[in-house]
């Protein structure tokens, strides 16, 4: 039983190497206002993918703010006050996304998980 589980890992490894290895990368210079143009749209759109929840909508309306109004305020906001609201959103504990040692906990639960399920 475990020389099979060897066996079919092996083989899973083979073949997620062999699919993932051959993607084309294109690498090319860009200037610094296409470096900062293209973070600032991807901010931009995060805020008012944000905005555009329902439950985002239902907490602006209960405190008296039109979410068309914060949709307006936030695409007349400069790329600067953009990124910096961006910032604080992820960096907000409920915004945040998973940091290095999240990764590392959900790697640690997932093998665990793997060594119990599997140890037979």
């Amino acid at each position: 039983m475990r020389t099979a589980m060897k066996k079919m890992t092996c083989r899973a490894l083979v073949v997620s190497l062999l699919a993932l290895s051959f993607q084309t990368a294109s690498a090319g210079m860009i200037g610094a206002d296409q470096a900062a143009a293209g973070t600032a749209s991807v901010d931009r759109g995060m805020v008012l993918t944000v905005l555009g929840r329902a439950d985002t909508a239902a907490r602006l309306q209960a405190q008296g703010i039109d979410p068309d109004v914060a949709r307006a305020r936030v695409a007349a906001m400069t790329d600067q006050e953009v990124q910096s609201l961006a910032g604080d959103m992820q960096a907000a504990p409920a915004g945040a996304g998973l940091d290095s040692g999240g990764w590392l906990a959900l790697i640690l639960v997932a093998g665990l998980v793997w060594y119990f399920a599997f140890r037979r």
